[in-house]
């Protein structure tokens, strides 16, 4: 892989984060006691850097993959606002991981606990507006939507979609500021068929996981505007956009594809996780003070 590329792939204030799983344990099977690690890509380096360990009481265990379930991929709910959040997970006795969001600054290069939840979950609907969590929304979604698979915060509103995938769905938008729900025009849902992000929560992007299209919407024209298509971008899980690029993991964790939106033709390239790691997520925060 050319290293010209990925020192250039970020500001230097800026630099990727990831969540990683270790996919196969020693015997070759999936265990009930495989941990997410916490990485940062360094583009001065090009290499990656393990984040300081989390605080250790209590014990943290966040599973990603279970030995009874082998085709299902235990949810890891995170998200950025300035910090790294992670709010739900499970632990490997199958109950909820976190009683309180776990935090990072990358700046201060710290961990610390949010305030407690009420009722600590293995799975809930994250989302951030206006650089603020807004992670507890599921309660009102809840009444509109069973399984939200988008959740995005695009001018002032937390948006999101009930259905992956190119199936017919049903999606709206809850306005922050005026604590109401609004239904999601039309062509924002129809071209919503895969995972999403919002750049300086003003221009969404999407990839369609089955065409490996990355497409941005607008707004005006209530439709999506084909960006790049790629084979690289097929059966893409997640995604996030910061500075211009859009990183997506897709080939189910094993690569980290970015894509230049600031130049047209678009750019791309792909950078590799760890070895023997698999991608769960991938966010963008400010690079990692060095100690």
């Amino acid at each position: 892989m050319a290293s010209l590329p990925l020192l250039s792939s970020f500001p230097s204030f800026f630099s990727l984060y990831a969540l990683l799983s270790p996919p196969q344990n020693a015997t070759g099977e999936f265990g009930t006691n495989n941990s997410i690690e916490f990485f940062s890509f360094d583009p001065i380096s090009s290499s990656w850097r393990l984040l300081p360990i989390p605080p250790e009481d209590p014990p943290l265990h966040f599973l990603h993959r279970h030995s009874s379930f082998l085709s299902q991929k235990l949810p890891i709910q995170s998200l950025v606002s300035n910090h790294l959040g992670i709010i739900a997970a499970t632990t490997h006795k199958l109950s909820p991981a976190l009683s309180s969001p776990l935090v990072f600054h990358p700046e201060s290069n710290s961990w610390f606990y949010g305030p407690q939840i009420s009722t600590p979950r293995r799975w809930c609907a994250t989302g951030s507006v206006r650089a603020s969590e807004a992670w507890s929304t599921w309660r009102a979604a809840s009444a509109h939507f069973t399984k939200e698979i988008g959740n995005v915060g695009y001018k002032g509103k937390l948006c999101m979609v009930n259905v992956k995938g190119n199936a017919d769905k049903e999606g709206a938008g809850y306005d922050v500021g005026l604590h109401k729900w609004e239904v999601m025009l039309p062509g924002m849902v129809a071209g919503w068929n895969g995972p999403a992000a919002a750049m300086d929560e003003d221009v969404i992007y999407v990839i369609d996981e089955v065409k490996g299209s990355l497409s941005r919407y607008d707004g005006e024209g209530d439709c999506w505007v084909e960006v790049i298509e790629l084979e690289q971008l097929k059966r893409a899980e997640q995604i996030a956009a910061e500075g211009g690029k859009i990183c997506a993991v897709s080939a189910n964790g094993n690569r980290i594809i970015v894509v230049d939106v600031r130049e047209m033709p678009a750019r791309f390239w792909e950078v590799s996780p760890p070895c023997g790691m698999e991608v769960v997520a991938v966010h963008v925060l400010p690079r990692m003070i060095s100690r």
